[in-house]
């Protein structure tokens, strides 16, 4: 087989979402302050929009921020007050360490453990690349 059919037969393996050219749009938060509580109310949207594990996602926004916080029914509920801006900066932050293929952009990507390791796959291009494990 010559270079330019196996080139064609490789595109044709690939998925369909390597070829969509959507803008992917992290949804900002919403919410609101209780006192001395903020209260993010479509924590869990955002999560899964992202595709990650709640509890990872809060675990890095809340060490981010240095703030202590639980998921409740209402949602994300950190224990002191927190300008919107700089949550979503650092969900903005989580999705370009933890989400976000660092070859080829898209967000198509899975967290792997391989032994002690974490990495972050992409299901688009393939590519491998390692993570903190630990947050």
């Amino acid at each position: 087989m010559d270079y330019k059919g196996a080139l064609k037969r490789a595109r044709e393996n690939l998925p369909e979402s390597v070829f969509e050219k959507e803008r992917f749009e992290i949804p900002k938060v919403r919410g609101h302050q209780e006192g001395n509580k903020t209260i993010i109310s479509n924590f869990k949207q955002i999560a899964s929009v992202l595709q990650r594990p709640v509890e990872h996602l809060m675990k890095y926004v809340l060490k981010e921020l240095a703030a202590p916080g639980d998921l409740r029914p209402a949602g994300l509920v950190m224990g002191t007050k927190i300008a919107a801006a700089r949550i979503n900066e650092k969900i903005k932050q989580y999705a370009d360490e933890f989400v976000f293929c660092q070859e080829c952009g898209k967000p198509d990507t899975q967290l792997v453990k391989e032994g002690e390791l974490m990495f972050k796959r992409c299901q688009a291009c393939g590519a491998k690349q390692p993570v903190k494990a630990k947050i």
